[in-house]
């Protein structure tokens, strides 16, 4: 957990969120404050239910609100199922098979509807239950700029092109996080959140058997659970985190100075390059991880949709309103 003086850290960073005026187009913590006062309450206890019957819940929708705003901004386009001549984001290759919880967001959709019919985006939806996902298991807190709206367009071009980072060297993924309009900072405390969760032996199999970064007794230990030939193991799954696999905590660093970070992509932080001085200071200092996190958070969070295309507030996240 964060201490007390760090959280008052958080605060005066959102000052200007909190003043923003509650209008679509300028976000602000309080947008729902008014309109539906029992938001945040709704979405905790339907989130507290779902990690009490699976822990690991907390860390895929964690993942599945990265991979919403990482495509057209942070608009709920990764909820829409394909229907008719309609495609959307889920059967892009990095969500396919390995982004779940969207039942999640369809049981707290259900439930906030009930309370506040027709007012809260399934995009501000996804945003409140990542960060109680990070705040139930262990992580910090954070005040999520809502006011959202859901995009009734997807774009699984993009998806594709910009959620494949399995195979990228350090400027590139700088540089692919930087069209996010965020820093090589934001970037390593972000990845930080594979300090919670599991990946599938497709996304690490190449990097157990053919990377030189990385610890032989470590890679060997991976091996057990992952073949070398594909497509055998394929979906077999291995924690990010091998020390605390499902606790919101720092050692994720630990485990990139130790040479241990599960994917390529990881380990690329540690590797003699940009970032090894940050990743150092994180593995010796949780609270300035944790701060850094929540602060990287709000500003991906704040990642709007591309002006033109039309939005919404679905009444169902999984399809637009007709």
């Amino acid at each position: 957990m964060a201490s007390s003086s760090s959280c008052r850290t958080w605060h005066c960073l959102l000052a200007l969120f909190l003043l923003s005026s509650a209008a679509y187009g300028q976000l602000s913590p309080s947008f729902y404050a008014k309109s539906c006062p029992k938001l945040e309450l709704i979405v905790r206890s339907t989130m507290t239910k779902a990690l009490l019957a699976e822990r690991r819940m907390g860390a895929s929708l964690l993942r599945l609100y990265f991979h919403d705003c990482f495509v057209q901004g942070c608009d709920g386009s990764i909820l829409l199922d394909d229907v008719g001549s309609f495609v959307g984001e889920k059967t892009a290759l990095p969500n396919g098979n390995t982004v779940r919880g969207y039942e999640v967001i369809d049981e707290i959709k259900k439930n906030v509807e009930l309370v506040c019919p027709g007012v809260v985006s399934c995009a501000d939806i996804t945003a409140l239950a990542a960060r109680d996902g990070v705040f139930l298991l262990g992580g910090p807190s954070w005040a999520v700029p809502l006011g959202q709206r859901d995009s009734a367009t997807a774009n699984l071009n993009e998806a594709n092109s910009d959620l494949s980072v399995t195979s990228l060297s350090l400027d590139v993924l700088i540089a692919l996080f930087a069209k996010k309009n965020l820093s090589p900072r934001d970037l390593t405390a972000l990845l930080g959140a594979h300090t919670i969760g599991f990946s599938q032996c497709a996304n690490f199999r190449d990097h157990i058997y053919n990377g030189t970064d990385i610890d032989p007794a470590f890679a060997t230990l991976r091996k057990r659970s992952c073949p070398a030939q594909a497509p055998d193991g394929d979906g077999n799954l291995a924690p990010l985190d091998v020390q605390t696999q499902l606790i919101f905590d720092n050692a994720y660093y630990h485990n990139l100075v130790a040479k241990r970070g599960l994917l390529s992509a990881d380990q690329l932080l540690f590797n003699g390059g940009s970032q090894d001085a940050l990743v150092r200071q994180y593995a010796a200092n949780p609270e300035l991880f944790e701060s850094d996190f929540a602060t990287a958070m709000i500003k991906m969070g704040s990642l709007s949709p591309p002006s033109g295309p039309p939005t919404e507030i679905r009444r169902n996240c999984r399809v637009v309103n007709s």
